[in-house]
């Protein structure tokens, strides 16, 4: 029988198509495919020998050498090549030896090499579409986010600066004062986010306009515009005084979003005459700038660390709801992360974990 031929001959016939698979120059031989590929591709076509020739038996197990093939990085071109090299193998060492395998054995082989090629490489192809479309849908979704966050990001910039013109509007405070830098700092803002949102790059990849930032100003500047959106409803902003060694490396851009939006919900979600605190800790490597609000808990309930949607649990429900998922990005492309703990009954604290700058260089 041709399986108990393949079975006596098995370590004979994996050294001729490990030395055939070595000798490819096309497609090129992977290591994989060199030390399991061939003992695998063996394997499977003496079981199927073995139990039948039936198709069932043959797609069954040469469905599954397809997924196993891509699982391990193999191309669709070493499929075909890997069957091909068994089958010259089998009928080569069957000749030298003067085996009795008769001319039905030898049909039989081609035609289980033949059905096993075409399940394999139908199941590769297939599976490879597939995995292929889930990527093109987490691009497009990628592709989504961004113009979210450049949505979303406008959005609190033109809030912030409205603010500032109807402060300035009631002719209490001048146009010189800190109001009016607010009001400037949001309007540069504006112009600069355009701007980076022209460059694809640096929002597929990560951040390239990454520079040293001092903690204690950078803080100073972003609570400055947000305490006139807490003034306006009635929030009392609390900032934390900050060590002027503290630095980070970072797109500051970004970064200022990030807490920006922050501090945006968390005076948003925070209870009437309720307070935002605003604070920066440090250890020797890590920068943790921390945004606690009143909301009066996070959903659910939970005491760990998470990082939850936020939630139009107020009467105010404008805005997108996609804010916390783009300060995730912000601090991620920046080398951090962000994550939640909650306060039962009270509210939550948001932190952004950023890697700690070794040196403070000269401010930019």
């Amino acid at each position: 029988m041709l399986h108990e031929f393949i079975s006596t001959n098995r370590e004979a016939i994996i050294s001729r198509c490990r030395a055939k698979v070595a000798a490819r120059s096309i497609p090129p031989p992977s290591e994989a495919e060199i030390a399991r590929g061939v003992p695998l591709l063996l394997d499977q076509l003496v079981d199927t020998l073995r139990w039948g020739t039936s198709s069932m038996d043959i797609d069954r197990s040469a469905r599954q050498h397809g997924l196993d093939l891509l699982a391990q990085g193999f191309t669709v071109s070493q499929v075909v090549h890997d069957y091909g090299d068994v089958c010259q193998t089998i009928t080569e060492l069957a000749v030298e030896t003067d085996a009795p395998i008769d001319a039905d054995d030898f049909r039989t082989l081609n035609r289980c090499l033949d059905e096993a090629i075409a399940a394999a490489v139908t199941t590769y192809e297939g599976e490879s579409q597939a995995r292929a479309a889930v990527k093109q849908q987490q691009a497009s979704q990628r592709s989504s986010e961004r113009v979210g966050f450049l949505v979303h990001e406008l959005r609190n910039l033109v809030n912030t600066a409205i603010v500032a013109f109807e402060v300035l509007k009631k002719g209490d405070v001048g146009v010189s004062g800190s109001t009016g830098t607010v009001l400037k700092r949001s309007l540069l803002g504006l112009r600069d986010l355009i701007a980076h949102s022209l460059d694809e790059v640096r929002m597929v990849r990560g951040t390239t306009n990454s520079k040293r930032i001092v903690v204690a100003t950078f803080i100073g500047e972003v609570a400055a515009a947000a305490a006139l959106a807490a003034s306006a409803r009635g929030i009392t902003l609390t900032v934390s005084p900050v060590d002027a060694d503290l630095a980070i490396d970072g797109d500051e851009q970004v970064l200022a979003a990030v807490v920006g939006n922050l501090l945006q919900n968390g005076t948003k979600f925070t209870r009437q005459q309720g307070d935002v605190r605003l604070r920066v800790n440090a250890s020797p490597d890590r920068v943790l700038i921390e945004v606690e609000d009143e909301c009066g808990g996070l959903p659910g309930g939970g005491d760990g660390n998470e990082t939850p949607s936020f939630e139009q649990r107020g009467a105010d429900r404008s805005g997108l709801g996609i804010g916390l998922t783009f300060s995730r990005w912000g601090a991620e492309v920046n080398g951090g992360r962000l994550y939640a703990r909650n306060l039962p009954g009270r509210g939550c604290v948001f932190t952004v974990d950023l890697p700690r700058a070794v040196t403070v260089g000269p401010a930019t």
